[in-house]
């Protein structure tokens, strides 16, 4: 069957589902079950001749809000914490694969910008920074301890502070979603920006490697926690714009839901990274090979728990929804 015949002989009854859909609690048991058993025969049948239809992914968002509705209240298992990281965090990550790489691309072109910036004026460092910050760089350059910011501070207090600011401007990325996606991709564009202009400030002094090597010990998991969070306050701002074929309200309501899990699988990685930086960043006299370890464990497991991982899963779901 052609794909517009299938539509065509169809969409009365799915938008039925969605009207079903919208007023669940209110509707029999029996009612769903029916509802539910025909979605997902049409759901198997356009996987099988549509695979790559965006009908195929309309079915399977109805298929899987009634999913949801009817094992909500089923008890949890004891693994339920182990299944939400191994699973639900990496599907949601694929399902806004494009909405990450957006964030990605904002916060790299922000990053440019930075250099470009502070290589135009070198006083730009002060408007980002703030000329105390800039002011007790010098000191600390001039003085042979490029990096003692990073050890002025008790660790203990340092772990606290950092950990729990940057858990803050995580979900501040997120909630920035409500104000469609403007005031996140302004935080990114931000924070892109300081680090831009910070490498720059460095690489004016001749110290680009010191700083690579100190900031990016705990910025591998911090940089890519913040563009994590930034997508997910992106998904949150793309669901009120863009609602496709669910109602505005809906289409927000998933927008958050997906949202929310991304900026809350980024939670260990903020401590991680705040562990690091307040422990450990601080040891510039540290060997090579132990900071360039730790760089390069920190972005294999980005690239594996971020891309690879998704990847798989959601290869795997395909598979059994196949059978």
């Amino acid at each position: 069957m052609k794909e517009i015949n299938f539509i065509r002989d169809n969409i009365e009854r799915w938008k039925e589902t969605e009207n079903i859909i919208e007023h669940i609690k209110d509707t029999s048991p029996d009612v769903i079950a029916e509802v539910y058993s025909g979605i997902t025969t049409d759901l198997a049948f356009a996987q099988t001749h549509y695979p790559d239809s965006r009908i195929t992914l309309y079915l399977n968002n109805l298929s899987s809000a009634i999913h949801n509705h009817i094992y909500k209240n089923k008890r949890e298992k004891w693994n339920r914490i182990l299944t939400f990281w191994s699973d639900e965090v990496p599907l949601t990550i694929y399902s806004e694969r494009k909405t990450l790489l957006c964030s990605f691309f904002i916060f790299i072109m922000s990053i440019f910008i930075g250099v470009i910036s502070q290589l135009a004026d070198p006083d730009f460092c002060r408007i980002i920074l703030g000329n105390g910050y800039v002011d007790m760089t010098l000191e600390n350059i001039e003085e042979g301890n490029p990096m003692g910011v990073y050890g002025t501070s008790d660790e203990g207090m340092m772990f606290l502070r950092i950990t729990t600011n940057n858990i803050m401007v995580s979900f501040y990325a997120f909630v920035s979603g409500l104000f469609t996606c403007i005031s996140t991709a302004m935080l990114l564009f931000y924070n892109g920006i300081m680090v831009g202009c910070f490498l720059t400030f460095f690489f004016q002094h001749e110290l680009l490697v010191d700083s690579v090597l100190a900031i990016m010990l705990h910025g591998t998991l911090e940089l890519s926690a913040i563009i994590i969070a930034g997508a997910a306050g992106l998904a949150l701002g793309s669901g009120l714009l863009f609602p496709k074929t669910y109602s505005r309200i809906e289409s927000f309501r998933r927008g958050a839901k997906r949202g929310l899990m991304i900026v809350v699988g980024t939670v260990p990685i903020f401590i991680v990274a705040g562990f690091i930086e307040s422990f450990l960043t601080r040891h510039t006299d540290a060997p090579l090979f132990f900071r360039l370890g730790l760089i390069i464990l920190s972005a294999v497991f980005i690239i594996l728990y971020f891309i690879v991982l998704p990847y798989k899963k959601n290869k795997k779901n395909k598979i059994e929804n196949n059978i």
